[in-house]
């Protein structure tokens, strides 16, 4: 794989709207963390390992854009048993970096670790994101968000730090 020109502004641009997903999610600013989101978007969380094809095995999270204005709309009622009261998480996002560019959606890739503190006590998750970002007159869109834990392959006891 060749590596792409160097482009600082871009770059920059990708790397804040990865932090500030991660804040958003972290602050349960979940109208904020929505918003950042495409109407044709799609939000993937394989599970068993390697994924492969989401149309035909399991996942954790396979939603289109109805499906995560419905998971959000469950978290701010404050009835969703899992997240009574909401964990409380901190991400560090790395290794951003920006993979493609075909001058209308950008391939993004980050590196991250979730803490969450439950009654249960501490958890970290750690795995990587892919997103395909587009560009809008208001700056950046999810298109596409894959979350590949390390451990998908295991059983997972909470999604709390997954909107």
């Amino acid at each position: 794989m060749s590596a792409l020109p160097l482009n600082l502004d871009r770059l920059l641009e990708v790397q804040q709207f990865v932090y500030r997903e991660a804040r958003l999610q972290d602050e349960h600013d979940y109208d904020g963390w929505e918003a950042l989101w495409a109407d044709d978007a799609t939000y993937w969380v394989p599970a068993n390992g390697d994924a492969i094809d989401p149309t035909r095995e399991m996942s954790i999270i396979f939603d289109n854009r109805s499906r995560i204005a419905t998971r959000v709309k469950q978290l701010k009622t404050g009835k969703r048993h899992a997240q009574a009261p909401p964990s409380r998480t901190r991400r560090v996002v790395s290794n951003v970096e920006l993979l493609a560019d075909d001058g209308e959606e950008l391939l993004v890739g980050a590196n991250f670790a979730v803490y969450e503190s439950r009654e249960r006590g501490l958890t970290v998750w750690a795995g990587r994101s892919t997103y395909r970002l587009r560009p809008t007159g208001d700056g950046l869109l999810m298109a596409y968000k894959k979350v590949e834990l390390v451990d998908n392959d295991r059983a997972i006891y909470t999604l709390a730090f997954l909107i």
